[in-house]
C-alpha cells in the first residue's frame, strides 16, 4: 500500500512542479511521477543541508514542501540542459 501512495503523491507533486515550471504540456503522467519521486529524494537532501529534512517514514507537511521544492529544482536542472535556460 505504501508504494501506491508514494506513486500517487509523487505524481501529484511532479504535476504541480511541472505546472510551476511550465513543462506540463511536454510531460506525461509517468514523467510526472518520476519527477515527483526523484524530487522528493532531492528535496530531502536539500532539507537535510538546512537542518529541516523530513523523515521519509512518516507523513508531514514539511516533507511535502521539500519534495515540491526538490521537484522544481529537478525540472529547472532538466530545462537548463535541454534548452540552455531555466525558464
Amino acid at each position: 500500500m505504501g508504494i501506491i501512495i508514494t506513486l500517487i503523491v509523487g505524481g501529484i507533486i511532479g504535476w504541480l512542479a511541472s505546472i510551476v515550471m511550465r513543462t506540463d504540456a511536454q510531460q506525461g503522467i509517468i514523467l510526472n511521477i518520476v519527477v515527483g519521486i526523484v524530487g522528493a529524494f532531492l528535496g530531502n537532501i536539500l532539507g537535510g543541508m538546512f537542518g529541516m529534512g523530513a523523515d521519509l517514514s512518516t507523513f508531514n507537511p514539511i516533507g511535502l514542501l521539500w519534495a515540491f521544492i526538490g521537484a522544481v529544482v529537478l525540472l529547472g536542472i532538466i530545462n537548463l540542459f535541454r534548452r540552455g535556460s531555466v525558464r
